[in-house]
């Protein structure tokens, strides 16, 4: 596919070309929280401290540790969506319906942007109209070290257009990526039916079905400090599931098959798996009604990573 013209870097009024220093208008945040209240609020305090001062939403699923009330006591300028229920990554779908940048940084409440990356993933957004998503270098504090996934996406084999400002990649990871606005709504955001975990997969499908790019750029950095207040079980559990469901709702018959195949042989023989298994089963009527198998160019994508998914030590579904 051959490039589109580059556009035009803008303010959020139309009115010459942004500056260092000044507030950036292209982007804006989207943070999703559920029962972290401490660790919601120390991002928060990072990201209003960017020197892009962007306007940030949170969505808070439905916390009962008084999220909600901490964040509208401690920062009125954020703006605030209460979910009464937890509504996992469609908190963003949420989130990005009260804005109307062109661009939106996702951001979980256990990660914080480094200053100037927002803007520099603005400025490789609009030079480049067809780039979907750029996703983000991320560092595990404290200590700063590189996430076990970063070389993954440093060397991705996937094949992408060559104006790339980077390595074009099959997926993307939502906490650690800036996307345009525009692309995600054009493929209906998130899938509420796979709620969280591994949601990510299937945009990426949509995307590159519908003609946009995805790429890491390194320049741009993302610091995660875990949570200590997470289910492992469940997150694996939801994990296994919507893999086999974005798998058999998009890769055609042989790779969905090589790939079930190789997941079941490598799952661990314990409850968590045979719930994971189990719920994946019950949605089987649903894949099939859903099923679109992906056109050649994207599936090739997906074929690029199959390798490196089998051989991965950052794609482990352990808890």
């Amino acid at each position: 596919m051959s490039e589109d013209p580059p556009a035009p870097h803008h303010s959020q009024a139309r009115g010459g070309t942004l500056q260092e220093g000044h507030p950036d208008g292209r982007v804006a945040v989207v943070v999703i929280t559920h029962q972290r209240r401490d660790e919601v609020l120390v991002a928060l305090a990072r990201l209003l401290e960017l020197p892009e001062r962007p306007h940030v939403v949170v969505v808070d699923n439905g916390s009962t540790d008084g999220t909600a009330e901490a964040v509208r006591e401690r920062f009125p300028t954020v703006e605030l969506v209460a979910s009464p229920e937890n509504l996992g990554a469609i908190g963003r779908n949420v989130g990005i319906d009260r804005l109307a940048t062109p661009y939106v940084a996702f951001c979980d409440d256990d990660t914080w942007w480094d200053p100037g990356s927002l803007r520099t993933a603005a400025d490789v957004l609009d030079a480049h109209p067809r780039l979907a998503v750029v996703t983000a270098r991320i560092l595990v504090e404290p200590g700063g070290r590189e996430d076990p996934i970063v070389p993954e996406l440093r060397d991705s084999p996937v094949p992408g257009a060559d104006w790339l400002p980077g390595p074009a990649l099959g997926s993307f990871l939502a906490g650690a990526s800036v996307v345009r606005r525009e692309a995600f709504l054009a493929v209906g955001g998130f899938c509420e039916r796979l709620w969280l975990g591994g949601e990510e997969e299937l945009m990426a499908g949509d995307l590159a079905a519908a003609g946009w790019e995805l790429c890491y750029l390194p320049a741009l950095t993302v610091h995660h400090q875990a949570s200590k207040a997470r289910d492992s079980h469940r997150r694996r559990r939801d994990g296994i599931r919507n893999t086999l469901w974005t798998t058999w709702l998009r890769r055609p018959l042989r790779p969905a098959l090589r790939r079930t195949l190789h997941l079941l042989a490598t799952l661990p023989r314990d409850r968590v798996t045979a719930q994971g298994l189990g719920a994946a089963a019950r949605g089987i009527p649903w894949v099939l009604r859903e099923r679109r198998v992906l056109p050649a160019h994207a599936e090739a994508r997906f074929a690029a990573l199959d390798a490196v998914q089998r051989r991965s030590t950052a794609r482990r579904y352990v808890s």
